[in-house]
């Protein structure tokens, strides 16, 4: 006799469940990679996280015989509805056991709850938004995934379709490796750009009287770039400040490559060390030494993995071959960077499916596609 399956909206100590969901789905999994249940905590706490000050959310638990089984937010971003008035909410970080009946359940609560808050239409995963975990695993679970990159079962694709949703993007990563040199035609394209006695490429500067200089750069191009993309919000002040934290205390200068046209900042991308790959064994605990092995991987041995999760290149030469160019070059500089202290493969993600001119960029610098990421939508009134 099957057991019903109880939605419980998580709260308070109701979040534990929440979070120990995961452990019970991918305790068979290789590739998972347990995150820190500090950082979740801290990353699901509305005062601390910038994302909660445009935006609300709700988060619920399935129970099964008592047993949690299944989990999913729902999310209602006020900015997304200024930029495009669509009446359109998210779900986000579903996880559950392998019964399309535990994400039926777990998608409705989350409708019923968009609904009530005048939504008409849900789409996702975002977990919180694009700029954190954005979209479902449906290619590539052989390998863990890099920093802030979703991991899934092969069957959370065909539980989410039975519930009524479609897919609507999808997002590709993609991985390049020391051993493949920098393509002979990405080498002339680059070189060429620099002899321009107009195009300076440079490292972030780190210098108090710069740093917020170079970071507000950063945040207008990457907003002015990004500004036509598909599901698009700009990422605000406060969230570009959590942004320069990370840069000031995890990352070194040359993880940051600024491309100036005739004295502006024109282009930007940025590596980040594979945190994944230095917590992957710790079970999701720094105490009592976790902490000592994660900043040693950090800031000693270092990291084999990283990723290049920003790059733009400002709307007014992105259709140009000086913007190809400055693109190119900021990505040789800084994946050029970390090779040459030890990295050994990285990944350029996300990139959306339709963006034909990244892709074309990407492939000149011989990366590959390795991963495939969806979103899905559902009409709910």
């Amino acid at each position: 006799m099957a057991v019903d399956i109880e939605i419980r909206q998580a709260a308070g100590g109701g979040m534990r469940d929440f979070h120990r969901i995961p452990y019970r789905v991918y305790c068979e999994d290789p590739n998972w990679v347990p995150p820190l249940l500090l950082e979740r905590r801290a990353h699901f706490n509305s005062s601390l996280n910038p994302y909660f000050q445009h935006a609300k959310a709700r988060f619920w638990v399935a129970y099964r015989g008592g047993e949690p089984v299944g989990r999913i937010s729902a999310q209602i971003n006020q900015l997304h509805l200024d930029q495009h008035r669509d009446a359109a909410g998210n779900f986000g970080f579903i996880e559950g056991l392998d019964d399309p009946a535990i994400f039926a359940a777990l998608l409705n609560a989350a409708e019923n709850w968009l609904r009530s808050g005048g939504m008409t239409r849900a789409f996702g995963p975002l977990s919180f938004s694009t700029w954190d975990q954005c979209g479902l695993l449906v290619e590539g679970f052989d390998t863990p995934p890099y920093f802030m990159m979703g991991h899934a079962k092969p069957y959370f694709d065909g539980h989410i379709k039975a519930a009524g949703y479609r897919s609507v993007q999808d997002l590709l990563a993609f991985e390049y490796d020391r051993y493949t040199p920098l393509p002979a035609v990405a080498t002339r394209i680059v070189e060429h750009a620099l002899k321009n006695k107009d195009v300076t490429v440079r490292q972030i500067r780190k210098e108090r009287k710069y740093f917020s200089a170079d970071i507000e750069s950063m945040m207008d191009i990457i907003n002015d770039a990004w500004s036509n993309n598909w599901g698009f919000v700009p990422i605000t002040a406060a969230e570009m400040h959590e942004i320069a934290m990370m840069v000031r205390l995890a990352l070194r200068p040359g993880d940051v490559a600024i491309a100036e046209y005739k004295g502006e900042a024109v282009a930007f991308t940025m590596v980040i060390p594979d945190f994944n790959e230095a917590i992957r064994d710790l079970g999701g605990r720094l105490f009592p030494l976790g902490w000592a092995k994660f900043l040693w991987r950090l800031k000693v041995s270092g990291t084999r993995r990283t990723r290049m999760p920003f790059m733009g290149v400002r709307k007014k030469l992105q259709s140009s071959s000086i913007g190809a160019s400055l693109a190119l070059a900021v990505i040789a500089a800084a994946r050029g960077f970390n090779i040459e202290r030890g990295a050994e493969y990285g990944e350029l993600s996300w990139v959306l499916e339709q963006n034909e001119q990244v892709r074309h960029i990407i492939s000149l610098v011989g990366a590959r596609e390795h991963k495939r990421y969806r979103i899905y939508e559902k009409q709910i009134i």
